[in-house]
């Protein structure tokens, strides 16, 4: 068989490919030589052939038939063979693979063999992929060249206890009594790898960072030889852009950072060497910027004296100003982290933070930002933001919306008056009014309603804004509802804040009707004009009637909330017009509710008010459609019918027609209704209403109990009784209880059924599960089984119990057959 090509001219040949179809024809047609030559046991030329075999695996193609063959090339005696060997068994083999184990027999004997080189081979293998059985198996070799006097060794043995103490960490203090002497090493490499290996000891065991604390006295050794870095003359060997050897400097200041968090005898050591590193450092390179900023790093997280952390975060005000963008980046990272802790430091470079702002970069414009945010206080926070508004006008639309948040929660936590919270917030509606929360409408509705003095300057401000401009949606809400609230005021012109704006009623009318009629009014924005127009009905006197001919024409709009609200405004002006005035009268100070909940904004007969609400569960029966949906995706399954919800509403009882209609195709069998239910409201369940005969049967019939669910100290019990109005009906009444010694908060239970069935979920009697069993709470299911079919139902459980939230599912088929027969 003639002699294989050399690699060379594999990758030669390899390279004039011009289309990839042409390159994978050359690879295959080699691969097919290589598998040949591998049949023949060829051991002339297996060195070349896995070599080339790893090229190719370096393209991407595969090369796993290669791994055999380089267990023979690492049982080979040429040293050569091995090299290629070990470096395939790096590249083609890893610890999810049995085949690997095989190696460790020649390992062992590689790192007993008298050269160093083929010592050092079997140990880069080893860390690089050896797995916890060969770890085990082999860690009293590592250790042993742990102790030997060969810096080649030692350093290459370092890092592979490294990778044994991350894959057995069990085996930790078998390296501790090597690690004694390692540090008094004069070469940088040995010096190196030990620093890296006390690093991982220290942050995997606290017992071992402890010992180094106290026993070993590991900080003295670590600032002489950190000492010695920075007094010495310049080395060539180790010399990188003037600074001696930054690689071991950086590793040291990491391990000092671990030793020093926490513990004021290992900080106060450090603190001198800290303070020279800081000083003598030279910047004007990166590598000087890597050490100072591992520097920065460490004094934060140590417990160093005050002086030092300003001098940290001086030298991170420096990289501020640095033209290298990573620099500038990390810098404000690493202040806003420190912000809360040394906030007045931070604050002598607000001025370079603000002109970050400007940057071109948007990773450093957020981060800029963020800080911006966080150095406001009620000293700077005019000209905060003064300078934040600025860029909230002129920054990329991702940006608005946190901006947008921010400046709202400064402005309330430090507004130095109530007229320039008014004016700041207006601007930000104005310049960015379709980014903000869903929240700050009503919020600043809220702020406005309670600054009494303020009404009239803001109507005025709020209709000079939205003249002609009805974009920002946010800002026209609030203006709709400031003039409906305070018409009265704009038309006299009481303003004394600035100079008063002549405005006739028709004028304030023209503007609130192209509210209405414009095309970039959402259907939120035109139900706040309209009741608007309807306040200005008891605030004007001169144009009633045009305000009940603009009521009375959407008392027909397609949209159904304006339909609904202009009737019922109709409905005020000829039923019940003597209620008006007192209906419409201006709405009283608002109190604030300090909580955790979401503001919400309540309608009450078309008006619009603020309300802060406790976050709470809803109720079961109440959830929306898209919930339960979700309930039915997380249940699984195409057969599962989705729980009807008991909505209340003012419609009354209808006959069966209409019943029929809401079930669907649902096959009801039973005489037909012959006259309509009395006329009273809508009864809970869709079954209920059609008689007057109780719901179910005082007497649960002898149907037994089942426990339902008993996990965790939940125990769910099911009670069955039968529907008087239709067999078909079962009712099941959940009781709920908590064995444990806490209790169970924002208890919600969801429950799905196959099609054949038809479910609804009361509400339940509370949220809250009281502890020890003191307590229960109740919830009534109600299940329709037409086909009479056997029960089957899968349960969702969330709750809240000693600080976490919990959630689980279940299936309960265990339903006695008196249940659904």
């Amino acid at each position: 068989m003639p002699a294989p090509i050399r690699l060379r001219e594999l990758i030669r040949t390899i390279r004039t490919a011009r289309t990839q179809a042409e390159e994978r024809e050359m690879i295959q047609k080699e691969c097919a030589a290589i598998r040949s030559s591998f049949r023949e046991e060829d051991n002339t030329y297996r060195c070349r052939n896995v070599a080339k075999l790893l090229y190719m695996h370096m393209l991407g193609y595969p090369a796993h038939f290669g791994q055999l063959e380089c267990l023979k090339l690492i049982a080979s005696q040429k040293f050569t063979d091995k090299r290629i060997g070990y470096l395939g068994a790096m590249l083609l083999l890893d610890e999810r693979q049995d085949v690997h184990l095989l190696m460790t027999n020649c390992i062992k004997n590689d790192l007993n063999h008298s050269t160093q080189y083929v010592q050092g081979l079997a140990l880069c293998t080893l860390g690089c992929m050896g797995s916890s059985e060969m770890c085990r198996d082999l860690a009293g070799e590592v250790e042993k060249l742990l102790k030997t006097s060969n810096s080649y060794l030692r350093k290459k043995a370092a890092l592979c206890a490294v990778h044994v103490i991350r894959k057995v960490p069990e085996l930790m203090e078998m390296f501790l009594p090597a690690t004694k002497n390692l540090l008094n090493e004069k070469n940088h490499g040995v010096l190196h790898t030990s620093v890296v290996l006390l690093t991982e000891m220290c942050e995997r065991s606290p017992d071992m960072l402890a010992h180094f604390r106290k026993n070993e006295k590991l900080v003295p050794q670590l600032v002489r030889i950190l000492k010695n870095l920075i007094m010495s003359g310049y080395s060539p060997e180790h010399d990188v852009s003037g600074i001696s050897d930054p690689f071991l400097q950086v590793r040291i200041l990491r391990l000092l950072r671990i030793l020093g968090r926490n513990d004021d005898d290992s900080s106060e050591a450090m603190n001198d060497i800290l303070a020279q590193v800081a000083t003598n450092t030279e910047t004007s390179k990166n590598v000087g910027n890597a050490i100072l900023y591992e520097t920065v790093l460490t004094i934060m997280d140590i417990k160093s004296e005050s002086g030092l952390r300003v001098l940290a975060i001086n030298i991170l005000g420096r990289f501020l100003l640095n033209n290298d963008k990573n620099i500038r980046y990390v810098a404000l990272t690493s202040l806003l982290k420190t912000v809360q802790t040394d906030h007045n430091a931070v604050q002598r470079h607000r001025s370079t933070i603000v002109d970050c702002l400007k940057d071109l970069d948007v990773s450093i414009k957020r981060r800029a930002m963020e800080l911006s945010f966080a150095l406001v206080n009620g000293n700077n926070v005019r000209g905060m933001m003064k300078e934040l508004l600025y860029f909230l006008d002129s920054c990329e639309p991702e940006f608005k919306a946190d901006c947008a948040s921010g400046i709202f929660l400064a402005a309330e936590k430090y507004a130095p008056s109530k007229r320039w919270h008014i004016d700041t917030i207006m601007r930000v509606l104005t310049t960015a009014g379709s980014y903000v929360r869903d929240d700050a409408v009503p919020n600043l509705i809220q702020l406005i309603t309670n600054s009494v003095e303020m009404h009239a300057y803001t109507v005025q401000r709020l209709y000079k804004a939205i003249l002609g401009d009805y974009s920002q949606q946010p800002l026209v809400q609030v203006a709709s509802w400031c003039i409906g609230e305070y018409g009265d005021l704009l038309v006299s012109g009481q303003c004394e804040e600035e100079e008063p704006i002549q405005v006739t009623e028709d004028e304030v009318l023209d503007i609130l009707e192209s509210v209405l009629i414009s095309n970039m009014s959402a259907s939120v924005t035109r139900g706040y004009a309209l009741t608007a127009i309807m306040k200005l009905s008891t605030r004007f006197t001169c144009t009633v009637n045009r305000i009940k001919k603009v009521v009375s024409i959407y008392g027909s709009s397609i949209d159904v909330e304006l339909q609904q609200r202009a009737v019922e405004y109709n409905a005020l002006f000829k039923k019940y017009d003597h209620m008006r005035p007192a209906l419409l009268e201006r709405m009283p100070v608002m109190e604030k509710v300090t909580t955790n909940g979401p503001a919400e904004i309540v309608q009450t007969n078309g008006e619009t008010e603020t309300a802060v609400l406790e976050t709470k569960p809803p109720p079961s029966g109440l959830q929306p459609a898209n919930q339960a949906n979700d309930l039915l995706d997380l249940l699984g399954g195409s057969d599962i019918t989705p729980v009807i919800p008991t909505a209340p509403t003012s419609k009354p009882a209808t006959a069966g027609g209409e019943l029929l209609d809401l079930l669907g195709d649902l096959n009801l069998t039973g005489s037909p209704v012959s006259a309509p239910a009395p006329q009273i409201a809508q009864p809970p369940f869709l079954l209920d209403g059609l008689t007057t005969q109780p719901l179910f049967n005082d007497i649960a019939a002898g149907i037994p109990s089942i426990t339902a669910y008993n996990k965790n100290g939940l125990k769910i019990d099911f009670t069955f009784e039968r529907s008087n109005t239709n067999p078909s009906v079962t009712v099941i009444t959940i009781q709920a209880s908590n064995s444990t010694e806490l209790e169970m908060t924002d208890f919600v239970f969801q429950a799905a059924v196959p099609k054949t069935f038809q479910l609804q979920l009361l509400s339940p009697s509370s949220s809250v599960i009281p502890a020890f069993n003191s307590g229960t709470i109740t919830q009534v299911i109600k299940v329709l089984n037409p086909q009479k079919q056997q029960l089957r139902m899968r349960i969702k459980l969330t709750y809240n119990h000693k600080g976490s939230a919990m959630q689980d599912l279940a299936e309960v088929n265990n339903f006695p057959p008196q249940s659904w027969q």
